[in-house]
């Protein structure tokens, strides 16, 4: 086990497109070290290159659907370094997934992976997250703030404020995925603070508008879509995640959550651009009436949306 992990570490850096491609294409024929090196790569650029997610997905994404944009992936970008700290923080999570995770465990153990980055990254993350669609935003905006959840259930019926009412209240979620507090964002820099803290608020209105179910398929499904729209740290450090705990525990699924990510990032990618618009103007509105204003497409996935649960109860 030291073996193969000190060989993922040593991948975890940029590699070209060429490489990157041959790398899901190995993945795809059961190559272990394929694997190793494209779940290398996405930690990479998660928890270390921001700067490179957008092309490294691009070539992931158009490598394994076939079609796509395929970008060189940019050289001299700032990197934060992956220290011994950070990798033995991202083991413990790895490790600790034999003894299963919930939608809940999984997001707060991703999250507290944060905390465990070179304190560079967080520099490094801001300066990406201003050239995003909508960051403009963040820096003229007042941080969101907390959701009416009775003004919710006064719009109207079948609207997307009653729908996310609804959605909410029936099945126990919390208005906001994570504790905003909890989790500090507080503390972060402002286009981040304000990004991650509308990401957390909007990320059940974005399931219901853009198609995605709350099955565990398209959980992981919409943190792709969510990354391609935002560059979406977390989004990028929970998938690098559970790509590198299925390498581990299960390879056969690799490929199932390839499928997964590769759909929903380019689903992302074609989408316009969710942060710029104000999802609040839109409560009493259909869902259909808005995906047709604002050109939406619903997404579409080659895998049932069902399909860990099935597998899990077999």
């Amino acid at each position: 086990m030291a073996a193969s992990r000190r060989a993922f570490q040593e991948a975890a850096y940029r590699v070209d497109a060429t490489a990157l491609a041959g790398a899901v294409n190995a993945t795809r024929e059961g190559d272990e070290a394929g694997r190793t090196q494209l779940a290398a790569v996405m930690a990479w650029a998660g928890f270390s290159c921001p700067g490179a997610i957008e092309a490294v997905y691009d070539n992931i994404a158009a490598a394994w659907l076939g079609s796509g944009e395929t970008p060189p992936i940019p050289t001299a970008l700032p990197e934060a370094p992956l220290e011994p700290d950070f990798w033995s923080a991202f083991w413990s999570v790895i490790d600790d997934a034999e003894q299963g995770y919930d939608a809940a465990s999984i997001t707060a153990r991703v999250a507290a992976l944060g905390s465990a980055v070179h304190p560079s990254f967080e520099a490094v993350a801001e300066s990406c997250a201003r050239r995003h669609p909508g960051a403009g935003a963040a820096l003229v905006r007042p941080v969101p703030g907390r959701t009416d959840l009775e003004g919710l259930r006064a719009c109207n019926e079948n609207s997307l404020g009653r729908t996310l009412y609804h959605m909410v209240v029936d099945q126990g979620y919390d208005l906001e995925v994570l504790d905003r507090e909890a989790i500090r964002l507080n503390t972060l820099p402002r286009s981040l603070r304000y990004l991650n803290t509308r990401i957390l608020q909007m990320h059940d209105v974005w399931h219901l508008v853009a198609g995605y179910q709350t099955t565990a398929s398209h959980e992981i499904a919409i943190s792709a879509f969510q990354l391609a729209q935002f560059g979406h740290n977390y989004s990028a450090m929970f998938l690098a995640t559970v790509t590198t705990i299925s390498h581990v525990m299960q390879p056969a699924g690799v490929p199932l959550l390839l499928q997964l990510i590769a759909e929903a990032w380019q689903h992302g990618r074609r989408s316009p651009a969710f942060m710029d618009i104000d999802w609040e103007s839109e409560w009493n509105d259909s869902i259909e009436t808005i995906r047709a204003r604002h050109g939406i497409s619903v997404y579409r996935s080659a895998l049932p949306a069902n399909l860990l649960e099935a597998l899990q109860g077999d």
